[in-house]
């Protein structure tokens, strides 16, 4: 019988070793190839090679091949441009079987033109064929392994760095000069380490350093989050999808400071979630920058967005500032193509299609060369700020009340258009949108200047020393055929929507379709070669951004929505209905919202249900805290970060400034401010004595009300030492700008007042590293710790007499404990090293 059962497993591995591949695909991209087949029963795995490029039968990483039920598909990334074949072999008992080989097929080069390439640098971990950099380091992020890969990075403070923001902190310091890149897989949302919501690329603009952030294939999304850059140098950021980021930025993907040479190019940018503003129904920025320079933004496809790219914030100076938009697809996008504040801008080579306000827009100083584009049924082409068709018919301004720039027009092609005035030396000189130039190397004399602040053109693109002056661009009509067929993802992508020009090309509201079909996205990718064990979910749930609340008795909860999506088709709650806490399921909607006014703590799971893929599961947790007893704790309001969404302070008749501004408050970086106009009122109740503090523009020197009381600020910024208990209102004295609000019961007065009542606590080491270790004594147990963040937001709510906390996980900076013992409430500040 054993003779018998050896031989039939012989017998059967001997017609898998026969069975061979069929390959159903074979695509040259650029710089990458990939190749699909059909699986056969039975395989344990397969390897794939590659030969060319001076390559023969180069094996690819395992993590490249990956299962979409009916089919496999594997990527080859860091290919120089040239003739390739892709052989696929499937693999049994660790025996390779019968191999099949592809037609060739033809790897292009990326088009590097741009700023970012400039003065001999490379952004990015690849060289400028396309291979990689000599010592790269490769690692792979899946939805499966996004919170467990590991790496050690030299300089680290631990090593191995585990989870994908773990290893950028890592590589933060600049110690590490081996080049990095980092491959995302399929669909992945939030990992569980994020910086305010985002990835963090740093490196200390080490000049050895270099990024390269990328998707593999045409499904890579960053689903949820965002990617912010700041600090850095030679980075690369391409190929992924970018949908409904709800990060503290709300930018999908921004450069925030002192960076340098950086390229993003190849992305899909859809909407990011809405926000609380007027204008942010389709989220916050898509791609954004500011004090950086030598950047290149190229190939990006732009999904209807509201806001596509901000450019300059604060830098105070023209000088300096360049960067480059090229071949870029701005399909149905409202604005900002881009909007430019003091930078030297090439843009060129774009297709603006139907977009609903403007396209390329220029204040503060800016000098913006305009040259080769494609624009179709672009309401306003360019506009110079407080001029032209900006002021046309007694408008205000269409995007902007700041000083105009300069925009220089060459070759471009337009049809449609609501209005576009070149600039006439005879007429109405004043009012222009563009000087139209005659060659493409013409310098504009200081006598053609802006209406408003007299900026002039710098003829920076007629420098010979910048790749402008010997560039020979493609004709309007081919760009725009070049763009339709590169930009976005490799083959443009795993989401596909028609915009219908009809309606598209003149509305900047919300198009719900693709929307819903965003909220609803189903990722097909079944599993990555090696994680057969762990399948990537296909089952999805967007958890209520305020999932951890904290209210005094008799006051409602904020309402609490989860969404299901992907192929869940249900989800079930545990833990409610419960001491007034209750929810209601929407299946149209696919939202479970969970509301009521609660009589005591609790905590509630939501599960998401389906025929396919793995369910996921979010929690949420309300704590009371009775009237009379001391209070909740210090109540921070950030509206850079939580914009008009707060638990604590109402706001009435209340509007973000659209202008952003820049203070700094606890080491807080603050740019969105609250209007503080004639009707608006700020409401909020304290249920014992407390401190107010309120951030204004940093020059402001005006007053505000408080109770009825004017208050003078100092430096834009006002403190009420105490603040009596009860009910209050911040109102309008002098017209301002309002950055941030804190309602502080820690202070050592406050304090002082229950030293009596509760019995004092032992909380060390402070600073802490690891281990925060808080010691009482049996008769005052702990019955719950809240840690908050620098922004006020809570980040850990522990119930029970816990007398540790492991902050190892925890990003450095500034945090608030409170501890709830029986006796009352502590509030201590933690510094984490």
């Amino acid at each position: 019988m054993k003779k018998f059962f050896i031989y039939f497993v012989l017998l059967f591995s001997s017609i898998l070793l026969k069975a061979q591949v069929t390959i159903t695909q074979a695509t040259g991209w650029l710089e990458t190839a990939y190749v699909k087949w059909t699986p056969i029963s039975g395989v344990d795995s397969y390897k794939v090679y590659y030969t060319g490029g001076g390559q023969t039968n180069k094996l690819i990483d395992t993590q490249l091949i990956r299962s979409y039920g009916s089919y496999f598909r594997a990527d080859i990334l860091g290919l120089s441009a040239g003739n390739y074949t892709i052989k696929v072999v499937p693999v049994t008992n660790n025996v390779e079987g019968p191999e099949a080989v592809s037609n060739a097929v033809t790897v292009l080069p990326h088009d590097r033109t741009g700023f970012a390439h400039s003065n001999g640098r490379i952004p990015g971990a690849y060289n400028l064929d396309g291979t990689l950099k000599s010592n790269a380091v490769v690692i792979y992020i899946t939805q499966g392994t996004k919170n467990t890969v590991s790496l050690n990075v030299t300089g680290a403070n631990a090593n191995p760095c585990v989870g994908l923001q773990t290893i950028l902190d890592g590589f933060k310091k600049g110690i590490d000069s081996r080049p990095l890149v980092v491959r995302l897989i399929g669909n992945i949302t939030d990992p569980s380490y994020l910086l305010n919501g985002d990835a963090v690329i740093e490196n200390k603009s080490l000049a050895a350093n270099s990024v390269t952030f990328e998707g593999v294939g045409s499904d890579a999304v960053v689903n949820g989050w965002g990617v912010r850059i700041k600090n850095a140098t030679n980075v690369e950021v391409r190929n992924l999808g970018f949908m409904l980021t709800d990060a503290a930025e709300g930018d999908n993907l921004s450069l925030q400071q002192d960076n340098s040479y950086v390229w993003a190019h190849n992305c899909d940018f859809f909407y990011g979630k809405p926000g609380g503003d007027a204008d942010q129904a389709k989220g916050d920025g898509a791609l954004d920058a500011k004090k950086s320079t030598y950047i290149t933004f190229s190939y990006n496809h732009f999904w209807d967005n509201g806001k596509s790219c901000l450019l300059g914030l604060s830098e105070g100076t023209t000088a300096g500032l360049y960067i480059t938009y090229h071949h870029n697809w701005f399909d149905h996008s409202d604005s900002r193509h881009p909007r430019v504040r003091y930078y030297s801008a090439h843009v060129y080579n774009n297709y603006y299609d139907g977009n609903s306000k403007y396209g390329v827009g220029s204040t503060l100083g800016s000098s913006v060369f305009v040259e080769g584009n494609y624009f179709r049924n672009c309401k306003y082409p360019t506009l110079i700020s407080k001029q032209g068709t900006d002021v046309a018919n007694g408008s205000t301004g269409t995007f902007s009340g700041e000083n105009g720039g300069m925009i220089k027009a060459f070759d471009n092609y337009m049809i449609n258009q609501n209005a576009f005035i070149p600039y006439n030396s005879t007429s109405a000189s004043a009012q222009f949108d563009a000087y139209v130039a005659t060659t493409r190397s013409e310098a504009l004399t200081v006598n053609i200047k802006a209406f408003q602040g007299n900026a002039t053109y710098n003829n920076f693109d007629t420098n010979a020393s910048l790749y402008i002056n010997s560039l020979v661009p493609d004709s309007p009509t081919a760009a725009k055929d070049k763009v339709t067929q590169y930009s976005g993802r490799v083959s443009g992508g795993d989401i596909n929507w028609t915009f219908n020009n009809a309606v598209d090309d003149t509305s900047d509201a919300v198009n719900t379709g693709l929307m819903a079909l965003l909220q609803g996205y189903t990722p097909t990718l079944v599993f990555v070669q090696g994680e057969v064990s762990t399948p990537v979910s296909s089952q999805t749930l967007l958890i209520a951004s305020n999932n951890d609340q904290n209210v005094t008795v008799g006051s409602a909860i904020e309402p609490m929505i989860f969404t299901w999506g992907g192929t869940a088709t249900d989800a079930t709650v545990t833990g409610l209905p419960a001491s007034g806490i209750s929810f209601v399921k929407n299946v149209t909607n696919k939202t479970i919202t969970i509301s009521g006014i609660p009589t005591a703590d609790v905590d509630f799971t939501v599960t998401t249900v389906g025929s396919s893929g793995t369910p996921v599961s979010g929690t949420g947790s309300i704590a009371v805290t009775t009237t009379g007893t001391n209070p909740q704790g210090n109540e921070v309001h950030n509206f850079t970060a939580s914009n008009l969404s707060s638990s604590f302070y109402s706001f009435t008749s209340a509007n973000i400034n659209s202008t952003d501004g820049s203070a700094n408050y606890d080491g807080i970086a603050l740019t969105k401010r609250l209007k503080i106009e004639s009707a608006t009122s700020i409401n909020y109740n304290t249920t014992a004595p407390s401190s107010l503090t309120l951030v204004f523009d940093p020059t402001f020197s005006g007053t505000v009300k408080v109770d009825g009381i004017s208050y003078t600020a100092s430096l834009g910024v006002v403190t009420i030492p105490t603040v009596n208990a009860g009910s209050h209102s911040i109102t309008k004295g002098s017209v301002a700008n309002l950055f941030y609000i804190k309602t502080q019961y820690a202070s050592s007065a406050v304090l002082a007042t229950h030293e009596n009542k509760v019995e004092k606590l032992s909380i060390y080491p402070n600073p802490v590293e690891t281990i925060l270790t808080i010691s009482n004594s049996e008769k005052n147990p702990i019955e719950n710790i809240i840690l908050m963040n620098g922004l006020g937001e809570i980040v850990k709510n522990i119930k029970g007499n816990t007398r540790s906390i492991d902050m190892s996980g925890f990003p450095s900076g500034m945090y608030f404990i409170q501890i709830k013992t029986k006796q009352g409430l502590v509030n201590q500040k933690i510094i984490k090293k």
